[in-house]
């Protein structure tokens, strides 16, 4: 029996032996815990900046300006967003300084800034997204009055609560959850027409050939989706949709409190790359719209494996890696490429999905040693990015951290769903390989899609 001193170092031992993997920045998948994987820290930021802020998502509103209200620090970073997408009239800024933390009189700055804003402005926008920071919560701000007083002096404009607050990033609702459902707040209670339903919170459009659109437009339904909506009248008809769809994991929260408020049905069709699992949910949607048929999916199953095949041809034993911005369900695509023969040597991510907990527990049984790598660990800045060989990267940070011109560019499912998700980002993982691209030239650009003036 161990006493004193070597009992501590045992003990000392034992729980090195626990945290040392996860204080890695790349472990094997068999070390890789559920579901953090790596010991929050100090954290590195890569020049990886595709995937969309929210300043980006904010200008997909019609009509809308965006306002924030924080310290210079902060407003640096969104100001050369809104410049970086040639939209800096949308955009504008009430700078708190640090007398304004004592002086009793944080609420009349965001009045009376907002409205000096307001009033200069050559045409008064039909949306303000106004976004109050950390330092509001920390002070205990009356928001309820601002927002208040300000719609009582412009009672044309809708104000809508928006947050930049990254304290919230681990606890609670982050401000990329917040903002997919303030966007749909203006939207007023309206008679719905059966016939037409909205795909709520994306980013980017659904490709047309996905057959959640082509089930809607064959049976005569029209799709609303604010990523294509030309103007703001064109946006408040999204009230009229009987149906709500969520594809995208973030956009969920808001999509249910808009189909609560408005009295609307809602589906969450995410993006899948199990072949049952789309079956149901294309089951699910033609139970939703009447007149819809359901497709064959036998066939669409068999073109999925044939072009899976044709690229699996193609590439060969070219080792892969991929990260969790090119898509929500990294652990989804990981098992399909490797189940169908991929050489898919490393992911990179900092955590699991909560929806990916049986892809977990395969590729941990099935790959231990297949590589899971940090991409916000402080080693990651020296992460050695001069490969000896060709690799095939999907996703930008995946492109960055390997060091290849071979890469799939997309962020945050890029618009693709199902089994024609599945056959066009195959399409893209054939191209990648063929084609090179400039990886420090696209990477650096913020918002993948946006108009960039860099």
């Amino acid at each position: 029996m161990l006493h004193g001193k070597a009992k501590d170092e045992q003990w000392n031992n034992q729980i090195k032996e626990k945290l040392s993997p996860s204080l890695q920045e790349e472990i094997p998948f068999q070390d890789a815990a559920w579901p953090l994987p790596f010991v929050p820290g100090l954290e590195y930021n890569s020049p990886a900046h595709g995937t969309w802020n929210i300043v980006h998502m904010g200008m997909l509103l019609p009509g809308s300006h965006q306002i924030y209200v924080c310290g210079a620090n902060c407003n640096r970073g969104v100001i050369l967003t809104a410049a970086e997408m040639n939209a800096g009239d949308r955009f504008s800024f009430v700078e708190i300084k640090e007398e304004d933390l004592f002086n009793g009189q944080m609420e009349d700055l965001v009045i009376e800034g907002v409205s000096d804003i307001l009033h200069k402005l050559p045409k008064k926008p039909s949306v303000v997204l106004l976004f109050t920071v950390c330092v509001h919560h920390f002070m205990g701000c009356d928001l309820n009055y601002i927002y208040d007083t300000l719609r009582s002096r412009f009672p044309e404009q809708c104000f809508v609560d928006c947050y930049m607050d990254p304290i919230m990033q681990k606890e609670g609702l982050t401000p990329d959850q917040k903002l997919r459902n303030a966007l749909y707040k203006p939207l007023p209670m309206r008679e719905k027409n059966l016939k037409q339903i909205n795909i709520i919170g994306n980013d980017f459009p659904t490709r047309e050939e996905t057959e959640l659109k082509t089930i809607a437009k064959a049976a005569g339904y029209t799709v609303k989706d604010i990523t294509e909506c030309e103007g703001y009248e064109e946006y408040l008809s999204m009230s009229e949709s009987f149906l709500n769809i969520a594809c995208y994991p973030l956009a969920k929260y808001g999509a249910e409190q808009l189909s609560k408020r408005l009295g609307m049905k809602f589906l969450y069709l995410p993006f899948s790359f199990h072949y049952d699992e789309i079956n149901a949910q294309l089951k699910s949607l033609v139970k939703e719209m009447p007149g819809a048929v359901m497709p064959d999916t036998s066939l669409l199953r068999k073109r999925c494996e044939r072009i899976l095949q044709e690229t699996k041809e193609l590439v060969g034993d070219t080792k892969i890696t991929i990260d969790a911005t090119v898509v929500p369900r990294l652990l989804g695509l990981t098992r399909l490429l490797i189940s169908h023969g991929f050489s898919v040597e490393r992911i990179f991510t900092d955590a699991f999905s909560a929806e990916e907990k049986e892809d977990y527990l395969w590729l941990k049984e099935n790959t231990p040693n297949l590589k899971v790598c940090a991409t916000i660990h402080p080693n990651m800045r020296v992460y050695p990015r001069n490969p000896q060989e060709k690799i095939l990267a999907i996703g930008q940070k995946a492109a960055y951290f390997s060091g290849t011109e071979h890469f799939v560019n997309m962020v945050e499912g890029g618009g693709l769903h199902g089994y024609d998700g599945i056959c066009e980002l195959c399409q893209k993982i054939q191209q990648a390989y063929q084609t090179k691209k400039d990886t420090k030239d696209l990477v650096v650009r913020k918002g993948l899609g946006c108009e960039s003036c860099i």
